[in-house]
């Protein structure tokens, strides 16, 4: 294999270039959210019957937890989700879903839309479906949640400080 051919059939670099160009077309349309992409994704978790409680969540989509309390802070106060003490563990908050978020979700979905049909257009109507399809397999396969289940998430190990001294 020579190495154009490598680059040219690296799923790395490929999976880099949709998805820069994923942010190009849709960040502006997301812009009226608190924190445009990741409000996104927490109002479409929430809607999804993702994880309810904060630190769940915030392991779910990979956001530090100080930053996930920021973030619903701030979609808190747009009116976009609340947080409620959890009757079964009442140190946690769950996270639900105001009717204003889901309007805001089906907005911004709605407004997604043109930007997915732009960025697939390339691969026709019968491709794109079938990307889709495919991507939506991978997303919810065991390879990619790391043994969760859909919704699940497991304690994180706090990490071990070094001993060793810094140079």
């Amino acid at each position: 294999m020579s190495t154009s051919e490598s680059i040219e059939t690296d799923l790395g670099c490929a999976l880099f270039a949709v998805v820069r160009r994923y942010r190009q077309l849709t960040d502006d349309l997301l812009a009226d959210l608190p924190a445009g992409p990741r409000g996104y994704q927490v109002l479409m978790t929430a809607q999804l019957g993702g994880p309810k409680n904060q630190v769940a969540l915030a392991q779910y989509l990979g956001v530090d937890r100080t930053v996930m309390t920021y973030l619903l802070d701030d979609m808190e106060e747009a009116g976009l989700v609340e947080r409620k003490p959890d009757p079964a563990d009442r140190r946690a908050r769950r996270i639900e879903l105001t009717e204003q978020g889901a309007a805001a979700l089906y907005d911004a979905h709605r407004r997604l839309q043109s930007a997915e049909t732009a960025l697939l257009e390339p691969l026709g109507p019968a491709d794109s479906e079938a990307f889709r399809a495919l991507l939506q397999r991978l997303a919810g396969s065991e390879a990619i949640l790391g043994g969760l289940t859909r919704f699940e998430a497991k304690p994180v190990a706090a990490k071990r400080r070094s001993t060793r001294k810094r140079v």
